[in-house]
């Protein structure tokens, strides 16, 4: 009887202990342990991330230079995935079985528990399809975002483009991207990545069984609305950046056009481009392998980034600094017999241009009058204490943004270069060189190189009289007009305004009678300045720079095309049309003849190294072949009665052969 009741206790121990592990359980499960929470919640709610658009970007007319178009990127969570239909999944995605495997390997390396892009960017066609029958597929959904679309197609690189983030753009963020995000990657999508991206959102809903939305959870308590991008609007002017990128087609340059007033980008061409929306589509990637290929390297932003030497762009520059420093005055003259000597080097004019002022010198750009200049600037203090006048020289040039950066709102501005002292000591030796060993700088050669940016900017300054302001591609960002508070403030150069008159009367010259007549707009007084700067690697390349009108000027200019001759050529005309076109928004003819559709149909192209090479093994295989023939013929000649010639025939037959 006692072991019975003994028993009795033993059990009712075991059924408590039982219980009491059962509720410590139930407790740490419901109270303390959220796994099961998480895993119940996934049966009865999604969270999903809505994605922004990115601000759309305007020209200064408010006309769109891109927009947005939606799309969608199949999301999968392969902790979810069961087994599905792989071939209808391929038939509705577009995409074959080993596709698919690879997909969902990549997804497993990178969470088992967390969604990864598993296809992006189909168009909604596409996505309508899969989403009628995403209930067959558990683990995928998909999620809408936005691609850019550039309606006219201009613009590339003044634009930039979007991409996917990286590892290191996730990190340098703090977590604010995540992986299949996309950021600016060039041009202004990057410069303005913080106000374009917009601010992403989130939404729970509860679904059922199948994943399918029924309704939003709690009302919508603990969603956050998405943020759409700010807006843009550039400073850009499309109708004269069509116009430029067309008369600029099949040729290596740039055109870069500023409103003196405001340092506004009116226009910004870099030859050759691309059509941008290349880079944008489930294609982007092959766009982008075949435009790295191309060996004129669009992707190249020349505006910011070529170095060109200056020519006789130049000269107004070094005028000006010699005319504030009192070595000469507007009357000031100079005989020119057609060469300048610098010690035992001499410098060519194009032609004699006899006794010449300062505006006279300018419109005919003559080399001995600015090398004269470039001299007395160099040993106003004695040639031994060049290296300390030319510092100052150097410092002078640099206020007019030569040699550093503008600090327009673009990445990767370069510097361009206005050659050091320990250049020239490196170069020649301390204390060996003079005035004579860079004479070229005068004339805007040597080791003097610009940006396009650089050059237009110099205009700018010209215009207003001894300021600018920094260059800009944005005039506002959303509803704030005012973006950069340096981008409204006036840059002084340090030069008196009343040294100006004399070197625009020059460039007006230029433009009316001189070297750039050719080009003259009926009815607009446009001031200008033609160079052709020497290039090393093959033909000279045409420079043309300008503002316009000359009272009030509205628009500066400059103009570069590459391995293209003089300036008055090619880049004066092309920069005539811009200024007209922006001016008056209609063309006109030149007394040159050359309209805009014949510049548009003229090939440029520099020819490619490759295409070099080629050519010359094929002018010596055809001079050995030559050769070949007439001495084959000699001998043929001579073997008539010769049998040892007739052997030699033969020999140089059969060699012939093996050649070939």
């Amino acid at each position: 009887m006692n072991n019975f009741f003994e028993r009795r206790y033993v059990i009712q121990g075991i059924f408590i202990c039982m219980a009491v592990a059962l509720l410590g359980r139930l407790f740490y499960i419901q109270l303390v342990d959220d796994q099961y929470t998480v895993s119940a919640n996934r049966n009865v709610k999604k969270t999903f991330i809505l994605f922004p658009s990115r601000g759309e970007i305007f020209d200064r007319k408010g006309k769109v230079l891109v927009q947005n178009e939606p799309v969608y990127d199949i999301m999968v969570t392969p902790r979810e995935v069961k087994p599905f239909d792989t071939l209808k999944l391929c038939q509705l995605l577009g995409i074959d079985k080993a596709g698919v495997e690879k997909r969902l390997r990549k997804a497993l390396i990178y969470s088992r528990s967390l969604a990864s892009a598993f296809e992006k960017q189909l168009p909604l066609k596409s996505y309508t399809a899969f989403s009628e029958l995403s209930y067959e597929f558990p683990g995928f959904v998909g999620v809408q975002r936005s691609v850019r679309t550039y309606p006219d197609s201009v613009a590339a690189q003044f634009l930039g483009f979007i991409d996917e983030v990286t590892d290191n753009d996730i990190k340098k963020s703090h977590g604010y991207y995540k992986r299949g995000d996309y950021i600016g990657r060039t041009g202004v999508e990057k410069a303005y990545e913080d106000s374009l991206r917009g601010q992403r959102g989130v939404k729970t809903a509860l679904v059922d069984s199948k994943g399918v939305v029924k309704e939003k959870f709690l009302n919508g308590l603990e969603d956050t609305a998405m943020v759409a991008g700010d807006p843009l609007i550039s400073s850009l002017d499309i109708d004269i950046q069509k116009l430029g990128e067309k008369l600029m087609k099949n040729k290596v340059g740039s055109i870069v056009a500023i409103e003196p007033s405001t340092g506004e980008i009116l226009c910004f061409v870099s030859s050759p481009g691309y059509d941008p929306n290349l880079m944008v589509g489930r294609e982007r990637g092959n766009n982008a392998a075949e435009l790295y290929k191309n060996p004129y390297n669009p992707f190249f932003i020349r505006p910011i980034q070529a170095y060109y030497p200056p020519g006789s762009s130049f000269k107004p520059l070094d005028a000006l600094i010699a005319l504030q420093s009192g070595l000469i005055k507007p009357q000031t003259t100079f005989t020119c017999t057609g060469i300048y000597w610098a010690g035992n080097q001499g410098v060519h004019c194009d032609e004699v241009h006899g006794v010449c002022d300062l505006s006279r010198a300018i419109a005919q750009s003559c080399n001995t009058y600015f090398d004269n200049v470039f001299e007395k600037l160099m040993n106003v203090n004695g040639p031994k204490s060049i290296e300390s006048t030319f510092a100052d020289w150097r410092a002078k040039v640099n206020k007019f943004g030569f040699g550093v950066r503008l600090g327009v709102d673009m990445p990767h501005e370069k510097w361009g270069n206005v050659p050091t002292n320990a250049q020239y000591d490196k170069r020649f030796g301390v204390n060996r060189w003079r005035s004579s060993s860079i004479i070229s700088l005068g004339i805007g050669q040597g080791e003097l190189l610009a940006t396009p940016l650089q050059l237009a900017n110099i205009e700018c300054i010209i215009a207003n009289h001894g300021y600018y302001y920094k260059p800009h591609l944005i005039k506002s960002i959303g509803n704030r007009a005012v973006i950069k508070k340096d981008f409204t403030q006036k840059i002084s150069v340090g030069i008196d305004d009343q040294y100006f008159e004399p070197v625009i009367n020059g460039m007006q010259q230029v433009v009316e009678r001189g070297t750039a007549a050719a080009s003259r707009i009926p009815g607009i007084v446009m001031c200008g300045k033609t160079g052709t700067a020497q290039n090393p690697h093959g033909k000279n390349h045409s420079i043309f720079v300008a503002f316009a009108p000359r009272d009030h000027p509205r628009i500066a200019i400059a103009v570069v095309v590459e391995n293209a001759g003089q300036g008055a050529w090619w880049a004066a005309p092309i920069a005539s049309y811009i200024v007209e076109k922006y001016l008056r928004d209609s063309l006109t003819s030149r007394a040159s003849g050359k309209t805009p559709q014949w510049i548009m149909d003229q090939n440029l192209l520099p020819a490619l190294k490759t295409d070099v090479a080629a050519a010359k093994q094929k002018a010596v295989a055809d001079s050995v072949k030559s050769v070949k023939k007439d001495s084959i013929k000699q001998i043929k000649s001579a073997a008539r009665g010769n049998k040892h010639n007739q052997q030699q025939l033969v020999a140089i037959q059969f060699r012939r052969k093996e050649n070939e």
